[in-house]
């Protein structure tokens, strides 16, 4: 039996992330308002074990996003791993669950990001999702994730948020209320799910050179294609 190599993934020091992971077969991962307060001491737990920054997240009823920036090689996936393996366990204690198979689909996904609109964009993303979900009409309506933080000046116990890269616009609110373009949505999707970069065609061409990430530039399957001169 032929097994696909894993995708190479990108964990630089400096460099932003849009991470995310789903329960296994999309099974709910977070079940009452207790459940999404554990998950956030464990973050605030991995943030005090190793060197990243956060600046947006959501946690929704089967899956989280992360945007964030390791600021050593290789602590993002340090820091999420032992996120995960920790939720884990502490999950299967409280339910007693188990043995009963993985709370996870899998390793999380991530794709780097550049720091300008497109950061932006990816977080207005991640913020918007419960409304996107229906869980709620406006974003900062739903408790479980920085947007509320940010907006009622309330990230502690445990503070979780970094100052970010970059300012946000003058009418964030109103921004991430606003419905994104289905070509933005239609990109961000495209580099969770290859790894892509998410940035202007240099950016993204420059970071494929330098660091080996053409594979995710191109559709599965396809002969890679030539590099510009």
């Amino acid at each position: 039996m032929c097994v696909m190599p894993r995708q190479k993934r990108l964990d630089v020091a400096g460099g932003i992330y849009h991470a995310l992971n789903r329960g296994n077969a999309k099974q709910q991962i977070f079940h009452k308002p207790e459940d999404y307060a554990a998950f956030e001491r464990v973050l605030g737990q991995g943030l005090e074990r190793y060197e990243v920054q956060i600046y947006s997240y959501v946690l929704m009823p089967n899956h989280w996003h992360l945007v964030l920036r390791p600021d050593r090689d290789g602590q993002m996936g340090k820091m999420l791993r032992w996120v995960t393996a920790t939720h884990t366990q502490r999950y299967h204690a409280h339910y007693r669950t188990a043995g009963e198979g993985h709370l996870y689909q899998s390793r999380f996904k991530s794709f780097p990001i550049k720091d300008d609109e497109h950061f932006l964009t990816v977080c207005r993303y991640v913020e918007r999702n419960p409304v996107r979900a229906n869980l709620v009409k406006r974003a900062e309506l739903w408790q479980h994730g920085s947007f509320h933080r940010w907006a009622n000046h309330s990230d502690r116990d445990p503070k979780l948020l970094s100052t970010w890269p970059i300012r946000r616009t003058a009418n964030w609110s109103k921004r991430v209320n606003q419905a994104l373009s289905e070509k933005e949505i239609g990109m961000i999707r495209t580099s969770v799910q290859r790894g892509r970069p998410f940035g202007d065609i240099e950016w993204v061409e420059k970071l494929a050179d330098k660091h080996d990430l053409w594979s995710t530039l191109r559709s599965r399957g396809r002969p890679r294609s030539k590099k510009r001169p």
